[in-house]
């Protein structure tokens, strides 16, 4: 099982407390039964004073590697992820999207410069890139180069908007590919010499992030992480809401972290490309909340609880002014 596919986890026996007074708890029985060790994967769900369990017959006698992937496997059967998102919200969401969907075409490249902007401005910002909110807007579409600023923090916008176009035009799915191209168009012109040789490839190198307590798996692991996330996105793509589908899958990139530099931009990117193609709009991160964005993303990475990110992206979606 890859190291940051994100699972409930059982020994944390974690319960989810929803609106309606809704409680989920995800966790492995084992019954001892003439000296045999019987496993079931069990869900459990408290609606006010009613509690109602589904089971899954695991095995029995597992060995621990065996016992791992059998629960995978049962989560997903259980339809896990999906408690993720309460009823209430799906109708929001779908209320969101229906809006989205019915703008008008005509003022397409008006929204398109305004979030075009605003995005690029807020992912590199949140990378430590100093161009304004003006400045970015300026130079994306007035040719304006400020000039008190690095020809890196200028290529690093440009690129962004590149990446933007990229995600927008494509018709490819998430791929392998279509990873790589990305980190080549959102990176080029913007590392050190010594880094030129990691552009658009998976890392070679051990990357660490700073404020969090963990470290990324080691490079040579990077390409099996890679390919278990991409096989787990496969899997799941027509079987989870797309917001979820899109908070999970930018969760695990970012705690794989295959890249040397661009991870975040990359990855914010991708998480938008997903929920693009599924016709639901764009999530803008904005920048001063970058920290309550780190943590959601740490409890997503480090604890298995997904549920706080979830609710932090619906919330910017609520909030946000410019559809797109």
């Amino acid at each position: 099982m890859s190291t940051f596919l994100i699972h409930l986890r059982p020994h944390n026996r974690k319960v989810y407390k929803y609106r309606r007074r809704i409680y989920s708890m995800v966790y492995t029985e084992i019954k001892l039964v003439n000296g045999n060790k019987y496993y079931y994967r069990v869900k459990s769900i408290r609606k006010d004073k009613k509690v109602k369990k589904e089971r899954i017959y695991l095995g029995a006698n597992l060995s621990k590697k065996i016992l791992i992937r059998k629960i995978s496997k049962a989560d997903k059967e259980l339809k896990l992820l999906n408690l993720l998102i309460t009823n209430d919200e799906i109708k929001l969401l779908q209320k969101i999207k229906k809006e989205y969907n019915s703008q008008q075409k005509i003022n397409f490249d008006n929204r398109y410069e305004a979030f075009c902007s605003l995005f690029t401005y807020n992912s590199t910002a949140i990378e430590g890139n100093t161009l304004t909110l003006q400045e970015t807007a300026q130079l994306l579409f007035e040719n304006q180069v400020p000039s008190s600023k690095s020809l890196r923090e200028i290529n690093e916008i440009t690129n962004h908007k590149e990446g933007f176009d990229f995600i927008l035009k494509t018709n490819e799915d998430i791929s392998k590919k279509l990873i790589l191209s990305l980190h080549e168009i959102v990176v080029k012109r913007t590392l050190k010499e010594e880094l030129q040789n990691q552009i658009g490839k998976y890392r070679s190198l051990q990357v660490f992030i700073r404020g969090v307590d963990f470290i990324p798996v080691s490079p040579k692991n990077v390409p099996k992480e890679m390919r278990n996330l991409l096989y787990w996105y496969s899997r799941n793509k027509k079987k989870l809401h797309p917001l979820i589908l899109a908070a999970y899958f930018h969760a695990a990139f970012e705690g794989i972290h295959p890249f040397v530099d661009g991870n975040g931009r990359v990855g914010r990117l991708l998480m938008n490309l997903i929920l693009h193609k599924n016709n639901y709009p764009m999530i803008n991160i904005p920048n001063d909340i970058k920290n309550v964005y780190y943590s959601a993303l740490y409890i997503a990475q480090k604890k298995g609880n997904l549920r706080p990110f979830i609710e932090f992206l619906i919330d910017l979606l609520k909030e946000e002014k410019i559809r797109f």
